[in-house]
């Protein structure tokens, strides 16, 4: 997570509604983008590496097909 330096000449000031409405943002880039965002953003708030998430427990989750009437 190094490669990522705050860099403190692409911010400026801004009103509320301003800051508020970020979503402009977002929406003009692709969905890919947005992913990449979201990864980066999880493995901070779950803490992990994001060359290395965590393994989904399987073993929580049951899989039932679902029978024909006839």
């Amino acid at each position: 997570m190094s490669k990522f330096k705050l860099d403190r000449t692409a911010f400026k000031p801004q009103t509320m509604a301003e800051a508020a409405n970020h979503s402009d943002y977002y929406k003009k880039m692709t969905w890919q983008e947005r992913l990449r965002i979201t990864s980066f953003l999880n493995s901070i708030a779950y803490q992990f590496d994001i060359n290395h998430p965590p393994r989904m427990n399987r073993n929580l989750f049951a899989v039932k097909s679902l029978r024909s009437n006839g």
